[in-house]
């Protein structure tokens, strides 16, 4: 495989992710440690700093407060860039092999488009727990379509929870508040996700390694040589092995043993 395009995309998506989620959490008034807005609860509102949300929202912010507090912000933040990093890799996996069900893809076009198949055919998407009605609403006011492909994103990833509970976690939660903004934009991380690497690189599972190697290439190079902390730890250590390599090892050690128990079988 040519790595070449997956080298340059991934050390610039991770900062891109990392800067999307900050942003994200700079909206609800998390800005670091110690720089954390208060909050105020007022019958169904949740005033954060001078902005209204919902108290549902405010409830969610203070769980992501709490994560702040157990793990610290800059882990807080890298962990929640990589949680939704990895789910749009995996989606883009899935689309362009058609293995979604419903037939659409979800962060691109095959027509070429920059308007995502799945946002063209919004009305016509099964998803459980999406709300059709609102979906034909937003989609008939024509200017919704930001918070309608946020509704989108997230009824995908929960339907991918129950095979991938792992990597999709049902998103009632608080981490929806993290999910990127303005992700139809012309430079939002998923588009250049579509724009970076040609579709004929996605044909082998192998891309998804490639991708966290250079995704973690930056932070590796920062930690080698250094006392590693433990949350350092992956970047350190962790090393893709392509399939090539695997078949040699595996055809030069578990092959050799069997060849010499079992010389007839060749």
């Amino acid at each position: 495989m040519n790595t070449a395009q997956i080298k340059a995309y991934a050390p610039k998506a991770r900062t891109d992710f990392i800067k999307a989620v900050t942003e994200r959490a700079a909206r609800f008034g998390i800005h670091s440690d110690t720089l954390i807005d208060p909050i105020e609860f007022k019958g169904d509102l949740a005033i954060i700093g001078s902005q209204p949300f919902s108290r549902k929202g405010g409830e969610l912010r203070e769980k992501l407060v709490g994560r702040v507090k157990q793990s610290g912000f800059e882990m807080f933040i890298r962990s929640h860039a990589y949680t939704w990093f990895n789910r749009f890799v995996a989606i883009r996996y899935m689309e362009l092999h058609d293995f979604l069900g419903h037939g659409f893809r979800v962060l691109s076009n095959p027509n070429g488009s920059d308007i995502p198949e799945i946002l063209e055919h919004a009305v016509d998407v099964d998803l459980p727990g999406l709300d059709r009605q609102k979906v034909i609403e937003l989609r008939l006011v024509g200017d919704k379509d930001n918070e309608l492909y946020r509704m989108l994103i997230i009824a995908q990833c929960n339907a991918l929870h129950k095979a991938m509970p792992f990597l999709f976690e049902k998103i009632d939660n608080e981490a929806e508040l993290l999910l990127p903004d303005n992700l139809l934009h012309s430079n939002s991380p998923i588009r250049k996700m579509v724009q970076d690497i040609d579709e004929d690189l996605w044909k082998e599972v192998e891309i998804i390694g490639w991708i966290y190697q250079f995704y973690i290439s930056e932070k590796k190079d920062e930690v080698i040589g250094k006392i590693v902390k433990s949350e350092d730890i992956p970047a350190a250590t962790q090393l893709f092995t392509p399939n090539w390599i695997v078949k040699y090892m595996v055809q030069n050690t578990l092959g050799r043993m069997w060849m010499a128990t079992y010389p007839q079988s060749v």
